[in-house]
């Protein structure tokens, strides 16, 4: 584990290249295991989870070259051998769910591990997923464990689940592409990496209707073929840092941010007192911004910020937007929708001083603009909530700690490297 040490109350300015997005990446990464012709990945972020999924398909036989440095993964699966695999699958990701579609495409057969099931976020269920394997044709028996099998495609069929969920519409996307006949997911999740992921199966041969909306239609094809991909620019590094521009009164560009994906974010910024402008491709925050919670038109009503399934505002920048609205002066309600455990870390909020209401797991309110000091916290296993803790440190002047905060490098590659580039005064230790 290691610790952010933070000499906060400076002004974070300059100009940031975002990294690829690792929500896009680790289903890109599990889709290329649908075909045993070779992929090619540029803007591959260099993040602990991508390790694990490498490791993982060289144990199994795959051909995998990564060049680091220029963020380059060529993959040929190819020689991939069942044969190795033991059932489990990578420990300690919870996207090692993705691979359950193409692991079963290729072996016909998996177990289903029992450490894929929970997070600090609060449980996450297998069921979206192994219904939507079901009805595409898998078989589920129970033993010790799950196994499911499957005779030899998959087979097209019409679901409609009880909610949004990104990683099983992505599992829906990877067999679907694969399958006998056409498939139909109602009530699919639409989040930019989900757009990803189908883009790239698209470039590899799949037929999909219906990126971006909530409903994919889907004709199998016997076969994919390989390619090359770019992997798109993260926008939840593109908020963190405008962000932290925001909330240490300096000015930030963050380069590759595509507007379009950014009316919804931008108001939450301007509800809490921050202007975010966009010229080109390029984000930026300017200086010395006041921090002001918006009152809305309907007087007698809190202002709130929501996060649900996109196109909602997306549940994993809520603390970004909390951490700023401690900083604001006034009152603001936010509503996790999500996960039960999205406020679990709020006492550490309260050792700088922040004044924060828990109304229940989904809700909580934020009284802005208190005095706060610099402390010793202790960061939950939640990225995004690790560097909110490091934002409110980093907007006080004196010496602060994060503790065990590296889960932060799951999803941001170099982020001290990138901090200290603005002139931050942190490192890791």
């Amino acid at each position: 584990m290691a610790d952010l040490i933070v000499n906060g109350g400076k002004p974070l300015s300059g100009t940031i290249t975002p990294s690829g997005n690792k929500n896009s990446t680790l289903p890109i990464l599990c889709a290329t295991l649908l075909t045993n012709d070779e992929v090619t990945l540029h803007n591959v972020p260099n993040i602990t989870d991508v390790d694990k999924l490498v490791s993982f398909f060289t144990e199994q036989g795959s051909k995998v070259s990564w060049h680091r440095k220029n963020s380059t993964i060529t993959l040929n699966h190819s020689t991939f051998d069942p044969q190795r695999l033991n059932g489990e699958l990578p420990a300690g990701m919870r996207s090692s769910v993705l691979l359950f579609a193409p692991i079963l495409y290729r072996m016909k057969k998996l177990l289903i591990p029992t450490n894929a099931k929970g997070c600090s976020l609060g449980i996450r269920e297998l069921d979206p997923h192994l219904e939507i394997l079901a009805k595409l044709g898998a078989r589920i028996s129970k033993g010790k464990g799950l196994t499911l099998s499957l005779k030899s495609r998959f087979r097209g069929a019409r679901h409609w689940p009880d909610y949004m969920s990104v990683t099983a519409t992505e599992n829906f996307a990877m067999a679907a592409s694969l399958a006998e006949g056409e498939s139909v997911l109602l009530n699919a999740a639409s989040e930019p990496h989900v757009q990803d992921l189908c883009a790239v199966l698209v470039g590899m041969g799949a037929k999909i209707k219906g990126l971006g909306t909530s409903q994919l239609s889907i004709t199998g094809v016997k076969r994919l073929r390989g390619g090359t991909f770019t992997i798109n620019s993260d926008h939840h590094e593109i908020v963190t840092f405008l962000a932290l521009g925001a909330i240490t009164g300096g000015e930030v560009r963050v380069k590759n941010s595509p507007p379009h994906h950014f009316d919804l974010i931008d108001r939450a910024f301007a509800k809490l007192g921050v202007k975010i402008t966009h010229q080109g491709d390029t984000a930026i925050v300017r200086k010395n911004q006041k921090l002001k919670i918006a009152l809305p038109f309907t007087s007698n009503l809190l202002p709130r910020i929501e996060a649900a399934p996109w196109p909602y505002f997306p549940v994993d920048l809520l603390p970004c937007m909390i951490a700023i609205a401690v900083r604001a002066e006034g009152q603001v309600m936010f509503w996790n929708k999500v996960y039960e455990g999205g406020f679990n870390w709020m006492g550490e909020l309260a050792k700088f001083g922040a004044h924060v209401v828990v109304s229940d797991p989904h809700r909580i309110t934020v009284f802005g603009n208190k005095p706060l000091r610099p402390t010793t916290v202790e960061a939950p296993y939640i990225i995004r909530a690790a560097v909110a803790l490091y934002m409110i440190a980093a907007s006080i002047p004196g010496s602060s700690v994060v503790k065990n905060a590296d889960t932060i490098k799951r999803a941001h590659p170099n982020f001290v490297e990138n901090l200290q580039s603005l002139g931050a005064e942190v490192e890791w230790k």
